[in-house]
C-alpha cells in the first residue's frame, strides 16, 4: 500500500490526524527533506527505511515502490498538500499501470498557513471571492497548458490555433514567452486574492507580470510574503505590489516561500459582513431573526435534525 500523504506546511503538529496515522504505521517513508522539516518525521517508528527524495529522480522513487511488496506500508511524504504542485500524477498513473493499492491523504496547504500567520481572511465579501494559485512559469514553462485563449480548444500549435491565439505576437504559447496563458499576467486582471508559489528566486519577474498591463492590481496593492509558513523560522514581510520585488530580494528567499497579494490583506475593518450569520439572513438551518432582535432562530430542518 502506497500512501502519498501531505505534511502540512511545515510544523510538525500541523499534519493531519490520518496523516500522522500513517506515518506511525509505516515501514517505508519517502519524504522530501529540503521541503518538509525532519520533525514530522517524529511520528514515525524508529527503525524504518527513510529516503530523502531532495536528490532522488521519479525513476529512484518508483524503485523505491517497486522494490516492496503490497504488504509494505509506503509513504511518500509531500509538502503541504499533495494535490498542489505536488507532482503526484504521474506516481498515480505508475501505481494503477503496476496495479498497486494507493491513496491520497490530505494536507493543510501554505496557503492556510500563510493566511493564519497574516490573521487575514482570503475571501473577504465585498472585496475578493476567489483565490488564484498559480506560478511563474519560469524553467518549467512546458508544464503550462498549451492551449491559449481564444483557440477554441485547437492547441495553439498547429496551424489553426496559432491563427486563434490572440495576444502572443506570433510567439507559439508552448515557448516560454507565450507559456503565460495560465499564469500570473493571465490572472492578474481579475484582481483576485492570489497565492504565487514557486517564484521567489525571480522577485522583479513576478512584479512585472502583477503590474502587467491590464492587471487588477496596482502598485499600492497590498502584498505579503511569507517564508517558511509554520516553521520555527517563519518570516512574515507585509508589503505592497509596488515593493514587492525589493522586498523579497531583501529576505534571501528562493524558496519555501509563497507571495500573497489582494485587497483581502489590507489592515482595516471588513467592509460588508458575511451573509452567513447575518440576522436579516435566512439559511437552511437557521431563520431570519425576529424584528428588533439579532437572535438566531432554528429552521424546521435544523429542529427536526
Amino acid at each position: 500500500m502506497i500512501s502519498f500523504v501531505g505534511a502540512g506546511p511545515g510544523a510538525a503538529d500541523l499534519i493531519t490526524l490520518r496523516g500522522a496515522a500513517r506515518l506511525a504505521a509505516a515501514d517505508v517513508v519517502v519524504w522530501a527533506g529540503s521541503l518538509v522539516p525532519e520533525a514530522v518525521l517524529d511520528h514515525c517508528r524508529p527503525g524504518i527505511e527513510l529516503h530523502d527524495s531532495a536528490t532522488m529522480t521519479l525513476e529512484d522513487v518508483l524503485a523505491v515502490y517497486a522494490a516492496h511488496d503490497e504488504t509494505t506500508l509506503i509513504v511518500r511524504l509531500h509538502p503541504g498538500d499533495p494535490a498542489i504542485y505536488g507532482a503526484i500524477a504521474e506516481q498515480i498513473d505508475w501505481s494503477l499501470a503496476a496495479e498497486r493499492s494507493f491513496e491520497v491523504v490530505p494536507g493543510v496547504s501554505s496557503v492556510g498557513a500563510a493566511a493564519a500567520a497574516l490573521a487575514r481572511e482570503l475571501t473577504v465579501p465585498g472585496v475578493s471571492q476567489s483565490v488564484v494559485l498559480t506560478r511563474l512559469a519560469g524553467r518549467t514553462a512546458a508544464s503550462m497548458p498549451p492551449r491559449a485563449r481564444g483557440t477554441g480548444g485547437v492547441p495553439p500549435t498547429t496551424a489553426a490555433g496559432a491563427a486563434k491565439a490572440r495576444g502572443t505576437g506570433g510567439v507559439p504559447p508552448t515557448t516560454a514567452a507565450g507559456a503565460a496563458k495560465e499564469g500570473v499576467a493571465a490572472f492578474a486582471p481579475h484582481g483576485a486574492t492570489m497565492a504565487v508559489f514557486l517564484s521567489a528566486a525571480r522577485p522583479d519577474e513576478l512584479a512585472a507580470e502583477l503590474l502587467a498591463p491590464g492587471s487588477g492590481y496596482g502598485p499600492d496593492t497590498p502584498a505579503a510574503v511569507v517564508v517558511r509558513a509554520s516553521w520555527p523560522d517563519e518570516t512574515i514581510v507585509r508589503t505592497t505590489v509596488g515593493r514587492l520585488a525589493d522586498d523579497l530580494r531583501a529576505t534571501g528567499a528562493t524558496m519555501t516561500a509563497l507571495v500573497l497579494v489582494g485587497e483581502v490583506l489590507a489592515e482595516e475593518p471588513v467592509r460588508r459582513r458575511s451573509h452567513l450569520y447575518e440576522p436579516a439572513y435566512t439559511t437552511a438551518y437557521r431563520l431570519r431573526s425576529a424584528a428588533g432582535s439579532t437572535e438566531g432562530r432554528p429552521s424546521a430542518r435544523r429542529s427536526e435534525g
